[in-house]
């Protein structure tokens, strides 16, 4: 298959990356990020999380920040809803798309959510039929589809059987992740194979961390399928939790680089991505993760404030 000519990237640093990070950002610093990210072109904002600040406090804000963007035409704003308590407040900030998620492995769904894949999937019907009878569209991500902190390797019949349990329930949006980043190309396109026999092309992302420096691999693989929806973070926030230490979410820039390289439109500003990686980096004090964002600012003379 030719390699689309066009690719939308999900921003999903303001949720994903900054659920992962230790230090407390401030909703006001939320809100500018995510100002910058649409000035950038971002047309895809996971922007929350509703849980409960018990399990993760960094999201505690998650009205307020939504209640602060000044929202842009033609941009859809998102949110992790993991249950209907969840879902109930977020309809309440008017977000465009609610995300739900289940794991492609027993081990990694029993350890994370204290439930089978069964049970979660149970949970999540009455969520997604809520979310829908609301107006709201509703985006599932598989987790550990390519390698499971717990059980090692996962096989592509593992991932067909999550990504049919999302059909059956109603998901709209079929997104597929490397949450650990072990996942290689052959194993990315076996897998992304399963969930396009049961999706649209245009309703199947791929989700990519960079832990074992393989996210853009797995991306240009997925490109040769003609997937054209990726999940991506500005300045490569959010760490992986499960390998000490390691890169976590496959950075923006990094990916912007590559496709524009590549001569595929993203309707991004890679220069306005770069100052958006460094203004939350500097609040997190510490240089982007990014490898295409440290070497444009240092190709500017720019340092990165670190407190």
């Amino acid at each position: 298959m030719t390699k689309p000519s066009r690719v939308t990237l999900v921003e999903v640093g303001p949720r994903d990356g900054l659920q992962n990070e230790a230090q407390p950002v401030g909703a006001a610093d939320k809100v500018a990020l995510v100002h910058r990210l649409q000035d950038a072109g971002c047309r895809e904002i996971e922007v929350t999380s509703f849980v409960s600040p018990k399990w993760v406090p960094q999201m505690a804000d998650n009205a307020e920040v939504m209640a602060g963007i000044a929202r842009k035409p033609g941009v859809r704003y998102s949110v992790l809803t993991p249950n209907l308590k969840g879902l109930e407040a977020a309809l309440l900030s008017k977000p465009d798309e609610v995300v739900v998620f289940g794991a492609a492995t027993e081990a990694f769904s029993r350890r994370n959510i204290n439930c089978s894949i069964e049970e979660s999937f149970a949970r999540f019907e009455p969520v997604v039929a809520a979310a829908h009878a609301a107006g709201v569209k509703v985006r599932g991500a598989i987790s550990c589809a390519f390698g499971c902190p717990y059980q090692g390797a996962v096989s592509a019949d593992e991932v067909e059987r999550v990504v049919k349990l999302m059909k059956a329930i109603g998901v709209d949006h079929c997104g597929v992740a490397d949450t650990i980043g072990t996942g290689t190309p052959g194993a990315v396109q076996r897998g992304m194979e399963r969930a396009l026999k049961h999706y649209p092309l245009a309703e199947v992302s791929g989700h990519f961390h960079d832990t074992y420096g393989q996210a853009l691999a797995n991306i240009y693989a997925c490109l040769e399928l003609g997937i054209h929806v990726f999940d991506a973070s500005i300045a490569g926030l959010g760490g992986c939790p499960y390998a000490k230490g390691a890169t976590g979410n496959v950075a923006t820039e990094d990916v912007v680089f590559m496709l524009h390289g590549l001569g595929i439109e993203t309707g991004l500003d890679l220069d306005k991505l770069v100052d958006a990686g460094a203004f939350i980096s500097g609040v997190l004090g510490r240089p982007p993760v990014s490898r295409a964002g440290k070497a444009l600012l240092a190709k500017r003379g720019v340092a990165v404030a670190v407190a």
